[in-house]
């Protein structure tokens, strides 16, 4: 471990993967796809995957769960810049993937994703004095955060005229603004100092209580569901198509 100039340190993390689970197997409580994704399903491509068998996880490192939650929230802020650019180029927005999005949002990054970093984490650097004024400026951008998705929820179902999409599009503006570096500081800073924080037993012990309430609230294939739905709001709003972002050189 060395020390950089900016009071951070330089970590190399054996990090573990944990594989994908093939398909959908039935619903998961509180993440069951809305009745607008499952008709788009099946009068759509989509064609239902055979059930597989359950694969057991393997362990999943503290940081690499909560990177790999921030892929979630990343794809989410670009269905919001896709809202932001219907919105200014005035074609049709449809209410309903922008609201599940915001619905994710609530459910799984804020409820559950940032209230593990503010009931294990933060606290932990906190009491060890170190990176203390980094974790009060995302204790407040975590609040800030569930305010804008209060405001999104409220907005998207109201009038689709142009007016009117203005708050929606300011609010929206401002969630992506506020996340993009809230989220890489974590992944580049607070993250890989986490180790230096716990101890070796803690650590892993952080990753089975990070399993075990995302079982908790999602289901035994939570994430898996999570992201299948997420891939729905992007199918819906016709920016799945990983090819499309290429540029043209």
């Amino acid at each position: 471990m060395t020390n950089q100039p900016d009071g951070t340190a330089d970590f190399r993390l054996g990090l573990t993967r944990r594989g994908f689970v093939s398909g959908l197997a039935g619903t998961s409580a509180g993440v069951l796809a809305p009745a607008w994704v499952l008709d788009a399903q099946r009068g759509g491509s989509h064609q239902p995957r055979p059930a597989q068998p359950h694969e057991e996880d393997e362990d999943v490192a503290p940081p690499e769960d909560l990177m790999r939650e921030h892929g979630v929230l990343n794809r989410l802020l670009l269905v919001y810049e896709e809202a932001i650019r219907r919105i200014d180029a005035k074609q049709e927005l449809p209410p309903e993937p922008l609201r599940d999005a915001a619905s994710i949002i609530r459910t799984f990054v804020e409820d559950y994703h940032e209230k593990l970093e503010e009931d294990h984490l933060f606290p932990r650097f906190e009491k060890a004095g170190r990176l203390a004024d980094l974790t009060k400026v995302l204790r407040a951008q975590h609040q800030a955060g569930r305010q804008l998705t209060d405001e999104v929820t409220h907005l998207v179902m109201q009038s689709p005229k142009d007016a009117s999409r203005e708050p929606l599009k300011n609010a929206l503006r401002q969630f992506n603004r506020m996340y993009r570096p809230h989220e890489a500081r974590e992944d580049t800073v607070l993250f890989p100092a986490l180790r230096s924080v716990v101890s070796k037993h803690e650590f892993g012990a952080l990753g089975e209580d990070f399993e075990k309430k995302e079982h908790q609230l999602f289901g035994e294939d939570g994430f898996e569901h999570i992201v299948e739905r997420v891939a729905s709001i992007e199918k819906a709003l016709g920016i799945y198509d990983l090819a499309q972002f290429t540029p043209r050189l």
